[in-house]
């Protein structure tokens, strides 16, 4: 159990259903006191009310203010999980790249911009970015939320090598196939790459926890993911090649 959570401020985004939800949960388990947002109301008001939280719906974009009003003008844990999974290729719509840059990583932006002069004041404060492991990798058939979650991945990164040293810790959370609904919107892709090896949202929330008891940055609920990451970087064609063989057998698929 991380000690410092009885009482905290928790600010979960994106927690309607799936990791954000386990996220909740959890850290509710643990004491704290949890903001749960979600553009779906609904959603948003059955998770606070089963875990004694508090419902806050919209844009994750635009959430800190009210938040720190909820909690009484103090947020001490920011998870940015809310996400948006945009397949296609280069070719997408513009609406669709837009939209992707604008949830997979400038709302973890505005986040940091609203919460860093608090915490850097008080000299604590803890940063959780939901990535995936496509923001170290890639996922094939789609190129914005790989592109976008490479850029999410990048801003925590930057997070934590300019402020660990003032109190601010950062947690970039890296899971590949997930059971969610997000999961099921990725079609033959996700059945091909993701599934196979799909965890429940809980499995990431341990994986997290577990991570924040022993201050590591990288968080990866499918550890085989470090691997990939390695043999990526060690030998990038050779692993490029092997991707494109992915492709190519995904494309089969969809034939």
């Amino acid at each position: 159990m991380v000690q410092t959570l009885q009482g905290a401020g928790v600010v979960v985004t994106g927690a309607g259903g799936g990791i954000g939800a386990a996220l909740a949960r959890r850290f509710a388990a643990e004491g704290a006191r949890v903001v749960v947002n979600d553009l779906d109301g609904d959603k948003a008001a059955a998770v606070a009310g089963e875990i004694g939280g508090t419902a806050l719906p919209g844009d994750a974009s635009a959430v800190v203010s009210a938040a720190r009003k909820a909690l009484d003008g103090t947020v001490d844990v920011y998870c940015a999980n809310a996400g948006l999974a945009s397949g296609g290729g280069a070719d997408a719509d513009e609406e669709v790249w837009a939209a992707a840059w604008d949830v997979n990583v400038m709302a973890h932006v505005r986040a940091a911009r609203e919460l860093l002069p608090d915490w850097l004041e008080r000299g604590s404060g803890r940063f959780v970015s939901t990535v995936s492991a496509a923001g170290l990798l890639t996922m094939i058939g789609a190129a914005p939320y790989s592109v976008t979650k490479h850029g999410a991945l990048a801003f925590a990164e930057w997070l934590s090598l300019t402020y660990r040293h003032r109190g601010i810790q950062v947690h970039a959370v890296c899971p590949q196939g997930v059971r969610t609904d997000m999961l099921s919107t990725t079609g033959s892709a996700g059945d091909l790459v993701l599934a196979p090896t799909a965890i429940e949202p809980e499995q990431v929330a341990d994986a997290l926890f577990a991570g924040m008891a022993e201050g590591r940055f990288l968080i990866l609920p499918h550890p085989e993911v470090a691997a990939f990451s390695s043999a990526r970087t060690g030998d990038p064609d050779r692993w490029l090649n092997r991707m494109n063989h992915l492709q190519q057998k995904w494309e089969e698929v969809t034939r």
